[in-house]
C-alpha cells in the first residue's frame, strides 16, 4: 500500500503544470513512478489525468457558426469555451468563457480571452464585455487597439 501511494504522489508531481499529450505523458510517468509502481492499472489511471502538451502551442479554434472560441484539452475529451453573440451588425458581446476545473489556473482562459480580443480588433468590431473574465483581461492588459474597440 505504501508503495501505492508514493506510486501516486509520483504522478500528481509528475503532472503539476504540465502540458503533455497522452502519449507523451505516459512516458513521463513511467520515468518518474518508481519501477515497482508500474503496472498497468496505475499506467491506465495516470492516462486519466488531466494535462495539456509541455512543449505544443495552445491552439484556440474559432467556430464563426457557433461563435465561440475553445481549445481542446486532454485530446479532445474536454474543452474551455469562450462564447459570443452578434448584438448588431458590427457588435458583439462576448458573454461566457468557461475552463473546466482541472485545467484552471494554467493561462487558458487568457489564451481565449486574446484570441477573441484579437478577433474583435481584426474584424473590426465593438464589443460589450459581459464576461467577467474578459472585464479582467483587458483591465490587465490595456492595449490601445483593444480599448478602441470596447463599448462601456
Amino acid at each position: 500500500m505504501e508503495c501505492f501511494a508514493t506510486c501516486f504522489d509520483s504522478l500528481a508531481l509528475a503532472s503539476l503544470g504540465m502540458n503533455t499529450v497522452l502519449n507523451e505523458f505516459k512516458l513521463v510517468v513511467a520515468r518518474s513512478v518508481p519501477s515497482c509502481c508500474r503496472s498497468r492499472d496505475i499506467m491506465a489511471q495516470a492516462a486519466q489525468m488531466n494535462v495539456i502538451e509541455i512543449n505544443s502551442p495552445i491552439r484556440v479554434e474559432h467556430d464563426k457558426k457557433r461563435r465561440q472560441f475553445s481549445i481542446r484539452l486532454n485530446g479532445s475529451y474536454d474543452k474551455a469555451v469562450l462564447l459570443y453573440e452578434y448584438v448588431g451588425k458590427k457588435t458583439v458581446d462576448l458573454q461566457h468563457t468557461e475552463v473546466p476545473d482541472a485545467y484552471r489556473g494554467r493561462g487558458i482562459a487568457k489564451d481565449l480571452a486574446k484570441a477573441a480580443m484579437d478577433f474583435v480588433v481584426e474584424e473590426d468590431l465593438k464589443a460589450h464585455l459581459t464576461c467577467w473574465y474578459i472585464q479582467k483581461y483587458v483591465k490587465e492588459n490595456p492595449h490601445p487597439h483593444y480599448l478602441d474597440h470596447i463599448i462601456h
